[in-house]
Order: C-alpha cells, then structure tokens, then sequence
C-alpha cells in the first residue's frame, strides 16, 4: 500500500484521510489543530506529523484539502511547507479550492524544480468525499 501525507482535516479532508487509512494505506495526517489530529488519529489508523514538511517526508502521495489561497501557500510553500521536502517522483494532489492567481503562482513554482506537471478539473462537495467520490488536481515531482 501507498504512502501518504495528508494536509488539513476539515468537513472534506477528515473523511479522505480516513478513507486512505480504511484502505490500508499508511497515512501521516497534518492538520494546524493539534486536537482535530488527535481525534483522526484516535478513530483511524495513522500518524501525526507537527508541520507540513514533516508529514511528507518519504511518502508517495501528498495530499491537501485546506479552507483557502493563503492556508494553502502555508502548507505548500511557508516556512514549514511540503513542497521543500517532498522527494523526487512523489505526487501533489490538492482539494482545495483557491484562485486562478494561487494555482497559477504554485504552477511556476512546481514547474521550476519538478519534472511534469499535470492538471485537470477539479469539482467537489463535502457529502462527495464522504462517498469517495472526487475529481481533483494532481501534480507531479
């Protein structure tokens, strides 16, 4: 099974995350309520990581589902962000929903250090991802 990062545990990301751990998948959950980690972890099988870029570290799939642009430039690109170490051929898969000018600014940092990019719609609800029922972007290192 996979290993992976998952960023932000709110109305969508709690039940993705605990879908992935259902699975058998290993699954490290952040999320910036210390608490909110603490009851995933309590109800699925898991890891707590205390910051993005300690969450992703050797794992395949990254995954983030966070309220806004400026949580998720902090959980990719701040000062405690993946993006710096996620390891080379691990995906980014983002949930989010954020302006054209924040995917754009993530878009030209990816595509200054990482090999492919790839991006496609992306729709969702909350009753959605309880249903595992999800499109979203996916990018590349």
């Amino acid at each position: 099974m996979a290993k992976i990062a998952f960023l932000g545990l709110g109305v969508m990301g709690y039940p993705m995350a605990g879908h992935l751990a259902t699975a058998g998948h290993k699954v490290t959950v952040y999320n910036r309520t210390l608490s909110k980690a603490k009851k995933w972890n309590s109800e699925f099988k898991g890891s707590i990581a205390e910051t993005p870029y300690k969450a992703v570290k050797d794992v395949d799939f990254v995954m983030s589902c966070v309220g806004n642009d400026n949580d998720l430039l902090d959980i990719t690109t701040g000062e405690h962000g993946a993006f710096s170490n996620m390891k080379k051929g691990a995906l980014f898969i983002d949930h989010t929903t954020v302006s054209a000018q924040v995917t754009e600014k993530l878009y030209k940092k990816i595509t200054r250090t990482w090999y492919q990019v790839y991006r496609c719609s992306y729709f969702r609800r909350a009753s959605r991802s309880r249903k595992r029922r999800i499109v979203n972007n996916v990018w590349w290192r």
